[in-house]
Parts: C-alpha cells; sequence; structure tokens
C-alpha cells in the first residue's frame, strides 16, 4: 500500500471519527446551521483540494525539479526522519502560518474569507477557502519540492496527518480543551500545551465576530499546526474563553456571498453592497459607534 493511500485512508478514518464526536456530544445539531450555500462551498472546496490543488503542486514541483534540478533528486533521502520533520515545520507550517497571516491583508483577503464567513465552527470548514487559495499557498509547492528532494512520502504522510489532526480539533464543534482547563492538575500541561500547538480556544478566537468582547482576535492566533509560530511572532491572545459567534460581520449587515463568488473570484465577483468579491473591493470594517454621554 503507497503512502499516499495510507495517508488518504487516515485522513477519512480521522474525518469519520471527529464528525462521530460532533454529532454524539449534540454540538453539531446545536451549534452547526449550515445553509446549501455553505455545503456547496465546503464540498466542493475539499474535493478540489485533493484532486487538483495538492496533486498539481506535488506533481509539478517534480517535473519542474526534473527538468531544472535533474542532478538533486533524491539528496535528501538519507536525512533521519526526524530532520526531515523538521523541514517539513519550517517549509510548510511556519510557510503557511506567514501565508494565513498575509491573507488578513486587503489584497489577499478575498482568497481567505470563505473560511471566515461560516457562521459556526466544525471540521466541516477545515478547508473552506478560495479554490486559489491552496493553489498557491506557498507550503503546498515546498513540500512538493521537498519530497522530489528525498522527504520520504510515509513522513509526509504521517505528518500530514498529525496535522490534520490539530487542525482539525481546533476547528470542530465539540471543543476537546475545554474541560481539561477545568482540572487543576491539568493546568501547567495546558500552558505549555496552548502555546506549542493550536487549540480550539486560540482558534475559535481567530474566528470571532468581533474583538469588542475581549475574546475575540481575528487579528491574530494564524497557527495551524503549530502555535509556537504566534508565540515567535508576538500574535498570541490566550483567554480559555469562546467568542459567542463568529463569522462576519458584513454577512450578518448585507447577506451572505454566494458560494461560486467565495470559491472562484475573481473570475465571479459579487454585486453584493460592501463586498471585497470585486474587483476595488475592501474588507468591510464596521463603523465605530460614538461613545455615549451623561448630562
Amino acid at each position: 500500500m503507497s503512502a499516499t493511500l495510507i495517508q488518504y485512508l487516515l485522513i477519512v478514518c480521522l474525518i469519520i471519527g471527529f464528525a462521530c464526536m460532533e454529532y454524539v456530544s449534540r454540538r453539531y445539531k446545536n451549534t452547526v446551521h449550515a445553509t446549501s450555500n455553505d455545503t456547496k462551498l465546503e464540498a466542493l472546496m475539499f474535493l478540489s483540494l485533493l484532486a487538483i490543488s495538492q496533486p498539481i503542486a506535488i506533481l509539478g514541483t517534480a517535473k519542474l525539479g526534473a527538468w531544472l534540478a535533474p542532478g538533486y533528486r533524491g539528496v535528501l533521502s538519507n536525512l533521519p526522519w526526524w530532520g526531515m520533520v523538521i523541514l517539513l515545520l519550517l517549509l510548510d507550517d511556519l510557510t503557511q502560518y506567514l501565508w494565513h497571516r498575509a491573507s488578513h491583508s486587503s489584497l489577499l483577503w478575498p482568497l481567505h474569507r470563505a473560511h471566515h464567513s461560516a457562521k459556526y465552527m466544525s471540521i466541516r470548514i477545515t478547508y473552506r477557502n478560495n479554490f486559489f487559495y491552496y493553489l498557491m499557498m506557498p507550503g503546498l509547492w515546498l513540500s512538493g519540492a521537498l519530497l522530489y528532494l528525498g522527504v520520504g512520502g510515509m513522513v509526509y504522510a504521517m505528518y500530514i496527518v498529525a496535522k490534520l489532526t490539530i487542525i482539525m480539533g481546533a476547528h470542530r464543534a465539540w471543543r476537546w480543551d475545554e474541560p481539561l482547563y477545568k482540572i487543576p492538575a491539568l493546568r501547567p500541561v495546558m500552558w505549555v500545551l496552548e502555546r506549542t500547538i493550536s487549540t480550539p480556544a486560540t482558534h475559535w478566537a481567530h474566528h470571532a465576530i468581533t474583538n469588542d468582547d475581549g475574546i475575540g482576535h481575528y487579528k491574530g492566533n494564524f497557527g495551524n499546526m503549530l502555535f509556537i509560530w504566534d508565540m515567535l511572532f508576538g500574535t498570541t491572545h490566550f483567554t480559555r474563553q469562546y467568542p459567542a459567534k463568529v463569522g462576519l460581520i458584513d454577512d450578518q449587515l448585507f447577506g451572505e456571498e454566494r458560494w461560486y463568488h467565495q470559491m472562484f473570484y475573481p473570475f465571479f465577483q459579487s454585486n453584493r453592497e460592501h463586498t471585497a468579491l470585486k474587483f476595488g473591493g475592501s474588507i468591510y470594517v464596521e463603523p465605530e459607534q460614538p461613545l455615549s454621554t451623561q448630562s
């Protein structure tokens, strides 16, 4: 059995397991109120990443490597597995942190906006993004280059499974860290853990609809697998609490964008008022409310 097939089988098992936890805990039924618009976007993005974006990046770098650097094929194959993992963490996870952070800028926001337009948290939104968000993601192409240079297929497969376990765990409706914060004996462990990997508390804050409650922090907590990058670059916010609402304020005010505008911008552009999904559009900024005065 190939490493790729093992990777896909483990990912399927992971999705089924997390989905069962969301269902059994009733968090999915009680909090995930998705529309057909949401379902189309999430299902098509999941399929396009697995069937198009990832294969293009990995096979494309292999072809480019064979053309431009044939003598370097397999040059890293004698590295120990942990050395390969370190390279993947730097060239995949660190670059994804930087790509994610850059995607909150006005230029790249249209490619990432779809991920934040969900009004719920669940493993189903893990891959919810614009089609070109993944196709342009540096980490996918750099991972393909590492595979060409000799990083083992099985090492990469296990790395991806471990990474998705953390990422899906941070997005899912059932918050695995919530009960652990309440156990006094685990406080030192959780202090270290929440500064090492992404957790529901830190990542839900990133998806918050507002920062006004002191919990939301959508301009930080960008880490995907490792939260260490947020620690290093000063983008952390810890509360061990969860925002009351997630999503985007402009969708609440003007109606949600259609799935094809979110997935295929710039080829399909929105006509909605206050939209980032058209040429010349911008990130919606809620007007500041004037401070009340006492007479």
